[in-house]
């Protein structure tokens, strides 16, 4: 076991297994969690050591509700599927106060004014010409930093409403 933890160390599929294992005692062990998962044992220790080209999507989505790990989704959408990878998400589990603190200051009313402004400036003739893409580089920049903090937000919010680590601190 010594040797599975120290290569599988800080893969998220891995580290979330061990984090589910202590309400499911049969986590505890690959051989468990390919039981459950109705997988290979092959298939999990691929996950977990990164050896997998690329995980079906059905794994994913299994391993993430079994583990109670709803970034793990995030985490395979980012890494692993083409599309996802351009999408504002975040895999990142933060405890529910940094990412209420971050949502908060992100919406700020001077900087929701300004977006406004910004995108009413940009659209107010219907066409988007070149000097205004800066202006709009800068609203999308500040929209994706939103969606990244939703999304984060989302995380912790599906974990605790499945009774499991309600503290978002993904431990």
């Amino acid at each position: 076991m010594g040797r599975e933890a120290t290569k599988a160390a800080g893969n998220p599929w891995f580290e979330a297994r061990k984090k589910a294992a202590a309400y499911d005692d049969r986590l505890l062990s690959r051989d468990g969690a390919a039981e459950r998962l109705g997988m290979s044992v092959s298939a999990v220790a691929d996950a977990e050591l990164g050896l997998s080209k690329c995980m079906p999507v059905d794994k994913a989505v299994l391993m993430a509700d079994l583990y109670n790990a709803p970034y793990l989704l995030n985490y395979y959408c980012l890494n692993e599927c083409p599309i996802g990878c351009r999408l504002s998400l975040s895999a990142d589990v933060l405890s529910i106060e940094r990412v209420t603190v971050k949502l908060l200051k992100e919406l700020k009313v001077d900087k929701l004014t300004e977006v406004k402004d910004a995108l009413v400036d940009i659209a107010e003739d219907g066409k988007i010409t070149d000097d205004e893409k800066p202006a709009l580089r800068e609203v999308l920049d500040y929209l994706d930093r939103v969606a990244k903090t939703v999304s984060e937000l989302k995380t912790i919010g599906e974990m605790a409403m499945r009774g499991g680590h309600s503290d978002g601190s993904g431990g």
